[in-house]
C-alpha cells in the first residue's frame, strides 16, 4: 500500500480495534475476565488497573474470582468494583473475591444486541469519515504534481481498505449478537 495513504489504513483499523474493545467489556451471561479492563483500584493512592493488583480466574462458567496478591487490597478491589457500573456485588471470605454473573433476562439481551450494533454502527461512520479524510488528502495531492490516473488508484484502494473493514465490523458485530442470544 502507498504510504501517503498508509495512514488512513491504520486509523481504520485502529477504529476497528476500539470497537473490539468495547464488545469485550459488554458481558455476556457468561463470566469473562475482561469485563473488568476498565475498573481501577486505588493501590495506595495510585490508580491501578484491577489485573495489576491481583489474579483473576474464572472456576465456572458464570463466576469470576479475584485473588489479589496482598490481602489487605480486598476492601480496596471490593469497593472499585462497587463503584464501577458493572452491577454486580462482590462477595468475599478475606481471601479471594467472587462475582457471581446471573443469567441474563430475554429482554436484557436484547438490550445488549441494540448497544453491540451501536457500537458497530458508530465504528463505521469512525471509518467512513478516515475515508473522507483520505479522500480530501487527495483532491489536495491532485492539485500538485500527481497524476489523475495515480489519485484514482489511490481512491480506488482507499474505497476497497473501507469496503473491507466495514465487512469486518459487520462480521464482529454478528459474532457478538449471536453470542449475546446464545443462552
Amino acid at each position: 500500500m502507498d504510504e501517503r495513504i498508509q495512514v488512513y489504513a491504520e486509523k481504520m483499523n485502529k477504529s476497528y480495534k476500539n470497537m473490539l474493545e468495547g464488545f469485550a467489556t459488554i458481558r455476556a451471561g457468561r463470566a469473562n475476565p475482561n469485563v473488568l479492563n476498565k475498573i481501577q483500584v486505588d493501590y495506595y493512592g495510585v490508580p491501578t488497573p484491577l489485573q495489576q493488583v491481583g489474579n483473576i480466574t474464572v472456576p465456572e462458567p458464570r463466576i469470576l474470582q479475584i485473588q489479589p496478591w496482598e490481602t489487605n487490597m480486598i476492601k480496596a478491589v471490593e469497593k472499585a468494583i462497587n463503584m464501577s457500573d458493572l452491577g454486580i456485588n462482590p462477595t468475599n471470605d478475606g481471601k479471594v473475591i467472587r462475582l457471581v454473573f446471573p443469567e441474563l433476562t430475554e429482554e436484557r439481551r436484547k438490550d445488549l444486541v441494540k448497544d453491540v450494533k451501536k457500537k458497530g454502527e458508530a465504528a463505521k461512520v469512525a471509518v467512513r469519515n478516515v475515508r473522507r479524510d483520505a479522500n480530501e488528502y487527495l483532491k489536495k495531492l491532485g492539485k500538485s504534481d500527481v497524476s489523475e490516473d495515480e489519485i484514482k488508484d489511490l481512491e480506488d484502494v482507499i474505497q476497497k481498505e473501507t469496503d473491507k473493514k466495514i465487512k469486518e465490523i459487520d462480521k464482529a458485530v454478528e459474532e457478538k449478537s449471536k453470542e449475546i442470544l446464545t443462552v
